[in-house]
């Protein structure tokens, strides 16, 4: 089954919480026991699995990522947004989660984060959840 969604983001680099939206389309999906997985189709946007119970560990994320990866450099592409390209390379365009009972594992910190870091936009998320 494959399900899709949009999320419009109202700044250049933010981490957006969509663990809940996933869960449903695991729930709508019927399936008990499987593998879910989260696509993110754009080059400067993607998704990670991290802490979700405390708001500062999204800043902490998308400010370690702008100092590794600062937007003013000496970059060679022409857009300005070769920050972005790197970032999204990090962080990786795809993730992967169990179901097991109807319900995805998580440990319980854990959410699901699209990334964002070339905002603001509005962008396409796929979840295809596969029945074992």
């Amino acid at each position: 089954m494959l399900f899709s969604f949009e999320i419009s983001t109202k700044n250049r680099n933010v981490l957006v919480d969509i663990t809940d939206k996933v869960r449903q389309f695991v729930e709508k999906s019927g399936v008990v026991s499987g593998v879910c997985i989260i696509y993110i189709p754009h080059t400067t946007a993607g998704v990670t699995i991290n802490e979700n119970a405390d708001p500062s560990v999204k800043f902490d994320i998308e400010n370690a990522l702008s100092k590794i990866v600062p937007p003013n450099f000496d970059y060679t592409h022409m857009e300005g947004n070769s920050d972005s390209h790197i970032k999204s390379t990090l962080v990786s365009p795809s993730i992967s989660l169990i179901i097991d009972n109807g319900k995805l594992i998580l440990g319980t910190w854990q959410g699901i984060y699209f990334c964002e870091f070339d905002g603001p936009r509005r962008r396409k998320v796929y979840v295809k959840i596969i029945k074992d």
